[in-house]
């Protein structure tokens, strides 16, 4: 797997994934807030599918 989730987006994923599983785990929101796994794995990997499929890339170039 070639890492293709870069510094900003990392943080930002990684964040909002430990937010929506804290309010899942709080019981505040709704039962999908769980979906917070997600983005914590793609922001702790390094490494989106999503952003395979279309091509996308946050790293920087000298990271690529």
């Amino acid at each position: 797997m070639k890492t293709n989730v870069g510094g900003i987006d990392k943080i930002i994923r990684i964040v909002a994934g430990i937010v929506l599983i804290a309010l899942g785990i709080m019981g505040i929101g709704a039962p999908w807030t769980f979906i917070g796994i997600v983005p914590l794995a793609t922001g702790l990997m390094g490494w989106c599918p999503a952003y395979l499929l279309i091509g996308a890339n946050t790293c920087s170039p000298d990271k690529k």
